[in-house]
This record gives structure tokens, C-alpha cells and sequence, in this order.
């Protein structure tokens, strides 16, 4: 692979997070519970502090925290959990 394609290819991968939507979800990361911790993948398990700074970093976790978030909240908006809840048997 070319060096302009690897570097286009980091681009990629590297979004910038907007400071609206750093902020909210570290203020739904704040809610966790000291205690707990959260399992991403085959990153590992964070707590809610290691979470929140790893979003502020935008690093690749941080950046897999705001994708899992955008897609809840969207499932949310679009009703996707409701029809869930409401079909589970």
C-alpha cells in the first residue's frame, strides 16, 4: 500500500469528534456507576473515568464509545428499542 493511501486510510479512521457530542456523552459516561466497568470488545474493560478520558483523547476507543452511543440513541429515536422490548417473548 502507497504511503498517500495509508495516510488517506488514517483520515479515515480518525473523524474529529464535534464538542457537542463529547460532551454528551461524557455526561451519559458520568452516570455509570464508580464501581462498574464497561467491556469494549476485545479492547478490554475501562472504567467510567478511563472512558471519558479516552473519549476526550478521541482515540480509538473513544471514538468506538461515540459510535456505540450514536447508535443507541438513535435506536432510541427511531423507536428500534421499544419494537424490542415490546416483541421479546
Amino acid at each position: 500500500m502507497s504511503e498517500e493511501l495509508k495516510k488517506t486510510e488514517s483520515k479515515k479512521a480518525k473523524q474529529e469528534i464535534s464538542k457537542d457530542l463529547k460532551e454528551l456523552v461524557i455526561a451519559r459516561l458520568e452516570i455509570i456507576p464508580s464501581d462498574k466497568k464497561i467491556s469494549i470488545g476485545s479492547s478490554g474493560e475501562f472504567t467510567k473515568f478511563e472512558l471519558i478520558k479516552r473519549v476526550e483523547k478521541e482515540d480509538e476507543v473513544g471514538q468506538k464509545v461515540v459510535e456505540l452511543e450514536l447508535t443507541f440513541l438513535r435506536a432510541l429515536k427511531d423507536g428500534i428499542l421499544l419494537k424490542e422490548i415490546l416483541t421479546e417473548e
